[in-house]
């Protein structure tokens, strides 16, 4: 979707800051603890990313239960963040994104779930049960997912599946890189044997190597319009995030194919949360119920474009061909190595200094 795009920038620039706030909240004497309030209004006050919990979830919620539901959007975690930092912000139920998860617990902003009340976790992909930003689904329950890999265009490349098609000088001013700082550091990592959450200065450092040689043989780095250069021709391989965009080309030129990295590329989710204090938990604990159910959780394919993280819920999708979209469902076999993003607290000075160096060069 566009605002995975723009979040993905977001993050690159943003975290810094979300990672300053996460380190004050850790040394504050605040409680960690649920709140005690258990919310019996018949209201829900939602505040989600935008066109990500389609309107048939909601008004089939709303006719089932009697919850009056009302939905706010944002376009950025930070966003959602900050507002929930203000105080009372009167939601009940937030969707962050995986790093995002880590940083409002670490700002005790939401309360862990109490898990005697939610019926149907088995329902999640085995990627999605117990992430590694997230523990036990202590804090939050995935609802859609998305990748990043690389997309190539046949027409050039016969056959791709690691990062070093992206690094390979043969296609030189025919690749394209994610205009991206966290994203071209995913490649740069898993490239030269490391994982895309390494924190390590070293290691961060030998990526940036590689990344610096890279850019020589580089077309550009694109974070918007790659899906169309790869369909023209005017890319060989390009890296990609999943999502409407791609997905489109992939359905519509059969020259063009998307793919998780053999490296193990990354996954990103946005999920469910209750922010501490929130006062409808009871109509909250309701709604994530019914997400969890599979013909409900469907729908964020069939209505919404994007891909559930309920496994059970594949069976139910009505559009066959998004479900064979590589660059909407990942095959679980190629997501096993993906690693999640998360935030890399102080090693995005690591980060941002190399990616200075590598635009320079």
């Amino acid at each position: 979707m566009s605002r995975r795009a723009a979040s993905r920038t977001l993050l690159a620039t943003s975290v810094a800051v979300s990672t300053a706030l996460f380190a004050t909240a850790c040394g504050g004497s605040g409680s960690g603890a649920a709140a005690s309030s258990s919310g019996g209004g018949k209201n829900l006050h939602v505040y989600a990313w935008a066109g990500e919990i389609p309107d048939s979830v909601v008004k089939g919620f709303e006719k089932e239960t009697g919850i009056k539901v009302t939905v706010d959007t944002f376009d950025s975690n930070e966003t959602m963040t900050a507002k929930l930092s203000s105080g009372s912000s009167g939601y009940d139920l937030v969707e962050p994104s995986q790093y995002t998860v880590q940083q409002l617990i670490g700002q005790q902003l939401i309360q862990p779930l109490d898990h005697s009340k939610i019926k149907g976790l088995g329902n999640l992909a085995l990627k999605f049960r117990s992430p590694s930003y997230d523990k036990d689904n202590k804090y939050s329950v995935p609802w859609i997912w998305g990748t990043t890999g690389f997309a190539y265009n046949d027409k050039c490349i016969k056959s791709a599946t690691s990062w070093k098609t992206l690094f390979d000088p043969k296609y030189k001013g025919k690749l394209y890189m994610l205009d991206n700082m966290l994203a071209s550091y995913i490649a740069g990592l898993q490239v030269t044997g490391h994982r895309a959450t390494s924190t390590d200065k070293d290691q961060i450092a030998e990526a940036t190597a590689a990344l610096q040689k890279q850019k020589k043989i580089l077309a550009g780095y694109n974070s918007t319009n790659y899906p169309q250069l790869l369909a023209g021709g005017q890319a060989c391989a390009a890296q990609a995030w999943s999502g409407t965009a791609m997905a489109k080309v992939v359905q519509s030129d059969p020259h063009v194919h998307y793919v998780i990295p053999e490296e193990g590329g990354s996954v990103w989710t946005d999920g469910f949360a209750i922010p501490k204090g929130a006062k409808n938990t009871a109509s909250a604990y309701e709604f994530i119920n019914y997400t969890l159910r599979p013909e409900v959780a469907a729908k964020v394919t069939d209505d919404g474009s994007s891909a559930s993280a309920n496994q059970a819920a594949r069976s139910y999708v009505k559009n066959k061909e998004a479900l064979a979209n590589t660059a909407i469902y990942a095959p679980n076999a190629t997501i096993v190595k993906a690693d999640f993003l998360l935030d890399p607290g102080t090693a995005m000075q690591y980060f941002q200094q190399g990616w200075t160096k590598v635009k320079a060069s």
